[in-house]
């Protein structure tokens, strides 16, 4: 289930190329700088099999017509390691690569992103989380801290008179430093890379 919304989001990516829209113009000051979002992500809580438990909520501002920062409290748990590409690499979901439990995260990114032509964009989000780890009894075994990096590139895309809005992106994301992993998360863990090339994205928000 969840590799198959990742699926559609990245296809949305892709097609969303073809759409038309116009950046918020520096010199118009009518437009709406506040806004609230969340991505469609949210529906891999449907899934029948290690569901994320996932949430999201985006609290953003355009400083410019050009210029935009934006708040994202998170939280969300998963039983694979980060480093393993959940579309193309065919070890994602596999029980042999399956952590002795879980981690638990909570997290809050801070996202800048920069309007290069039209509604082209480019973002840098940095996100320090709060790490628990959970045995496979259901126990609290370890705490942890991590930053996690996202490099983005996007499109975003006007509806209804600029009420709402959506974007579609493509990210490269990075573990860019985090505490030591307690035993039998830490040997999965360090198999894999602590970059993700292509992750697929999806927001919306609404304007106000």
């Amino acid at each position: 289930m969840q590799k198959k919304i990742l699926w559609i989001g990245l296809g949305v990516v892709l097609t969303s190329s073809l759409q038309v829209s116009a950046q918020y113009k520096k010199q118009d000051s009518t437009y709406n700088r506040w806004f609230v979002g969340s991505t469609i992500f949210l529906l891999g809580n449907l899934a029948t099999t290690n569901p994320p438990n996932f949430a999201q909520l985006n609290f953003g501002y355009r400083i410019t017509g050009k210029d935009v920062i934006t708040l994202e409290p998170k939280t969300w748990k998963y039983a694979w390691p980060n480093g393993i590409h959940p579309i193309f690499n065919k070890s994602y979901g596999k029980q042999e690569e399956k952590f002795p439990g879980y981690v638990r995260e909570y997290g809050l990114s801070v996202a800048y992103q920069r309007f290069l032509w039209k509604g082209l964009y480019a973002e840098l989000n940095v996100m320090p989380t709060w790490q628990i780890f959970v045995n496979d009894d259901g126990k609290k075994i370890d705490n942890g801290f991590q930053i996690f990096n996202t490099y983005r590139i996007g499109y975003h895309i006007k509806l209804f008179k600029d009420r709402f809005f959506i974007q579609t992106s493509i990210a490269i994301t990075q573990r860019a430093y985090h505490t030591e992993l307690p035993d039998g998360f830490k040997q999965l863990d360090d198999k894999w890379s602590k970059f993700i090339v292509g992750e697929p994205g999806f927001h919306f928000g609404f304007n106000f």
